[in-house]
């Protein structure tokens, strides 16, 4: 199934019990904006906050990083989210956090959970409802799961560079990529992995803030010199928009694509991995 969902499939099952929206909004800390501040001044009715840095690893200095099963299972239920409800993510850029949600969510045991396609962005545009204020949803109960198919650690993508047996992909900037601007992070080293391929994550949204059609996904990819073939891990700055080359993978039919959930983080700020400079 598409891993997204139009403004008009959510308007039409807004208010529905099966259906729950989920708020994703996350900044880069320069951007000095709050998701949560954003979200309280106006947000798709009905929905509740996911804070990507709250629901977290507290016990590594690493951004966001997933947490324990049992944790996720504490804040998931928390906010209300069964597992057989239809999970709905937007976040206000159109789509960007929105990802990190939605594959947090998946590789947590959820099997219905879609990005809202253009995002909060489109919905206002359309001339669609949005309220205040926080939400107090009835808790749910939830049992711990982990799809450990679905997330890469840095032992994982070691072994994968040795071995050739999947492709890493990585959605940062060009000139991130190449080493010829530095990282936003400090204390990071500049450049990339061995082997890897560059698919900045902007090419696989349209102009409008939607995900391209998946016919020009494919010509994104394979542009890149990534083989659709074989297997690929996503890797971006923090494991965000890793999530978005995730969600557009999942579109064409690669739905079970991991993300590599350090990301350039982890790996830049180690002092044993390996890093290429240029292109």
């Amino acid at each position: 199934m598409d891993p997204v969902v139009s403004t008009a499939w959510l308007a039409d099952r807004l208010r529905a019990p099966d259906v729950r929206v989920v708020d994703g909004t996350w900044f880069m800390p320069a951007e000095r904006r709050s998701g949560r501040d954003e979200y309280l001044q106006a947000h798709i009715p009905g929905a509740v906050f996911f804070d990507i840095d709250a629901i977290a690893d507290r016990a590594t200095d690493l951004p966001h990083m997933l947490p324990s099963p049992e944790v996720f299972a504490q804040e998931a239920g928390a906010l209300g989210l069964p597992r057989e409800a239809d999970i709905v993510v937007y976040d206000t850029h159109g789509i960007r956090s929105a990802a990190r949600v939605w594959w947090t969510l998946r590789a947590m045991g959820y099997p219905k959970v879609y990005v809202l396609d253009g995002g909060l962005k489109k919905w206002l545009a359309e001339g669609r409802p949005v309220e205040a204020g926080e939400i107090f949803p009835r808790a749910a109960a939830l049992e711990p799961i982990l799809d450990p198919a679905l997330v890469r650690n840095v032992d994982d993508v070691r072994a994968l560079l040795v071995s050739g047996e999947a492709r890493v992909v990585d959605a940062r900037s060009a000139t991130r990529f190449t080493g010829e601007t530095p990282e936003p992070r400090a204390g990071l080293r500049s450049g990339h992995m061995p082997g890897a391929a560059n698919v900045p994550w902007e090419q696989v949204i349209a102009v409008d803030g939607t995900l391209k059609p998946a016919d020009e996904l494919k010509a994104v990819f394979k542009a890149a010199g990534v083989d659709l073939g074989k297997p690929i891990v996503t890797s971006c700055g923090s494991g965000v928009t890793a999530s978005v080359l995730a969600l557009a993978l999942a579109r064409i039919g690669l739905d079970r694509t991991p993300v590599y959930d350090g990301s350039w983080t982890e790996w830049g700020g180690l002092t044993d991995t390996p890093v290429v400079i240029g292109a």
